[in-house]
């Protein structure tokens, strides 16, 4: 079998990977103990990120041609990538929070919904909480102004104010017919 047809496998499960991911981190390992290896990948799988080590020519044959192509220019020494299709920032977020206790473990590039983002850019990335917690800020943030609304109307309906504003709207009326049989 030639070279070629050898390495075809390994591109298209790349680009089988990559074809609809919401990210795509490329991160230096080097340095990682097994049992730091070990334990990232874990973390990643747990949060259905796909991690892998492939050869940078496989990578840059696999990203050519797609949003993943910026990805090529920092596709140098060792290199992995951490691929997630559901949540954009967990594979940064993930490999941000592990280097704090290995710190030999650096993001060196990412694409992020089909934007390219350097190292520096990513730290920010991974600093964002998932999008469930995400979301759940959004709708406590538009559930308080209902609940305080309905808390106010609780109270007055509590203080007798329902029924004081219950009688005040007869008088109100009686006295609209007079005032326009004066006028």
């Amino acid at each position: 079998m030639a070279k070629v047809e050898l390495k075809q496998p390994i591109v298209e499960e790349i680009s089988a990977n990559i074809k609809d991911a919401a990210s795509v981190v490329v991160v230096d390992y080097c340095g990682l103990t097994v049992d730091q290896d070990t334990a990232l990948r874990k973390q990643l799988r747990e949060n259905n990120v796909t991690y892998k080590v492939y050869k940078n020519t496989m990578m840059r044959f696999a990203v050519k041609d797609t949003e993943f192509e910026p990805l090529t220019e920092v596709l140098a020494g060792p290199s992995a990538i951490a691929i997630s299709k559901e949540d954009a920032t967990a594979p940064a977020r993930i490999i941000a929070e592990f280097a704090k206790k290995a710190p030999k473990l650096e993001i060196k590039a990412g694409v992020v919904e089909g934007d390219f983002y350097d190292a520096k850019a990513m730290e920010e990335i991974s600093s964002i909480p998932p999008r469930d917690v995400l979301i759940g800020r959004l709708l406590g943030s538009l559930q308080s102004p209902i609940t305080n609304i309905l808390r106010v109307m609780n109270q007055i309906a509590e203080k007798g104010g329902g029924e004081a504003a219950a009688a005040a709207a007869p008088a109100a009326e009686a006295e609209a017919p007079a005032e326009e049989a004066a006028a």
